[in-house]
C-alpha cells in the first residue's frame, strides 16, 4: 500500500450514525454548547471575523485536506487562528502605545517591526493553528511542511500561551452535529447520510463565502444597500453565531435534497428550540437557500420551538431586522 493510501486509511473517519444517543445526553449537550455560544457572542470582540477572510480559510481547508485531517479539524483550525491573532494583535499593539506616542515625536517605530514580524509568521502560525487542531481531532501527524522542529514547537507554545492553553474552542461543526443528532433521534424522513454530507458542503461554503453571504444577508435584512456603521456592528454577533448556521446549514441543505421535508426538519415536536424569530430564520434560510442553488425559494413556516427543552438557546429576537 502506497504512503498516500496509508494516510487515507488512517486517517479517515467512520461515517457518523445519528439517533443513537440517549435523550438526556443530548439535552445536556445541547444546553451545554448554547450556553457557550451565548458566552462567546457576549464576550465577542469587535474584531471578530477579521482572521477568516477567504484566502485564510482556502488555505487551511487545502492544508487539511493534503494531510488528511478529519472535517472537524479544518473549522478548529480556522477559530483558533482567528482567537489567537485578534488577541495577538491586541496584545502587541497595547504594549507599544508609549512607544507610538513617541514615534510622533520623530523616535523608533517598535509597532511598525512588530507588524512585519507577524507578516513574517503568518503562515507559520496558520500552519500551527492546523497541527494543533490535529491533535485535538486524536489524528495527530507530522505535518509536513518547510519549517524546522523548533520553528513549530515555538509557534505552538506561543498561540498555546496567548490563548491560555484554551484551544479546544467551539466551532459551528459540533452544532451542526448535535442538531442531526436531534433529528436521527426524532425519526427525520430524510437519509441521515445524505443530510450530513450535504451540511458539510454547505458549510465549507459558509467558510469559504463568508463576507458575500453575510454582507448580503444585512443588506435584505434592513432592506437598503448601504448599512450604517452602527447597523454593521450590531450585525457581527449575528456573523458570529454558530447556532443560527447551524440551524441556516441544516435548514438548507433539507430543501436542497427534498423541499417537502422542510417543515418536518424544521418544525421538530419532541427536542424543539425556539431559535429566533421567524422573519430571522426565513431571511436567513432564503439568502443561503438561493447562494447555495441558484433557485428562487419561497417558503411558509413557524418560530421553531423545542417544548421539553423549555428554554431559549439563542436570545435575541430581531436581530436581522436591525
Amino acid at each position: 500500500m502506497s504512503s498516500e493510501a496509508q494516510a487515507v486509511s488512517r486517517f479517515r473517519t467512520p461515517e457518523p450514525v445519528f439517533g443513537v444517543v440517549a435523550p438526556e445526553i443530548i439535552e445536556d449537550t445541547l444546553i451545554c454548547l448554547a450556553t457557550e455560544n451565548e458566552q462567546y457572542l457576549n464576550e465577542l470582540s469587535d474584531q471578530a471575523g477579521c482572521f477568516k477572510e477567504t484566502q485564510i480559510v482556502e488555505f487551511v481547508f487545502l492544508l487539511c485536506e493534503k494531510w488528511f485531517l478529519d472535517q472537524s479539524a479544518r473549522y478548529q483550525a480556522v477559530e483558533i487562528f482567528e482567537r489567537f491573532m485578534i488577541k495577538h494583535v491586541e496584545e502587541s499593539y497595547n504594549s507599544t502605545a508609549e512607544s507610538r506616542i513617541n514615534n510622533e515625536q520623530g523616535e523608533g517605530n517598535i509597532w511598525g517591526t512588530l507588524k512585519a514580524q507577524m507578516c513574517d509568521t503568518f503562515v507559520l502560525r496558520l500552519v500551527s493553528c492546523i497541527q494543533l487542531a490535529s491533535k485535538l481531532s486524536f489524528h495527530y501527524n507530522s505535518l509536513d511542511y518547510s519549517y524546522t522542529k523548533q520553528n513549530l514547537v515555538e509557534s505552538e507554545l506561543a498561540i498555546l500561551k496567548a490563548l491560555r492553553f484554551q484551544i479546544n474552542v467551539p466551532t459551528p461543526f459540533a452544532y451542526v452535529e448535535l442538531l442531526l443528532e436531534v433529528l436521527g433521534h426524532n425519526g427525520c424522513l430524510l437519509p441521515m447520510k445524505q443530510l450530513h454530507k450535504m451540511c458539510m458542503h454547505l458549510l465549507d461554503l459558509t467558510y469559504l463565502m463568508r463576507n458575500i453571504i453575510y454582507d448580503t444577508l444585512l443588506k435584505i435584512s434592513i432592506e437598503n444597500s448601504t448599512p450604517s456603521e452602527l447597523q454593521i456592528a450590531k450585525f457581527l454577533s449575528v456573523k458570529e453565531d454558530f447556532m443560527l448556521l447551524a440551524v441556516g446549514v441544516i435548514s438548507t441543505s433539507a430543501f436542497i435534497l427534498n423541499p417537502e421535508y422542510w417543515n418536518q426538519v424544521l418544525l421538530d415536536k419532541k427536542y424543539t428550540v425556539q431559535f429566533l424569530g421567524l422573519h430571522e430564520l426565513k431571511t436567513f434560510y432564503i439568502f443561503y437557500c438561493l447562494h447555495s442553488t441558484g433557485r428562487q425559494v419561497c417558503c411558509t413556516g413557524s418560530i421553531i420551538k423545542v417544548e421539553s427543552f423549555n428554554i431559549l438557546i439563542l436570545q435575541g429576537k430581531g436581530r436581522l431586522g436591525i
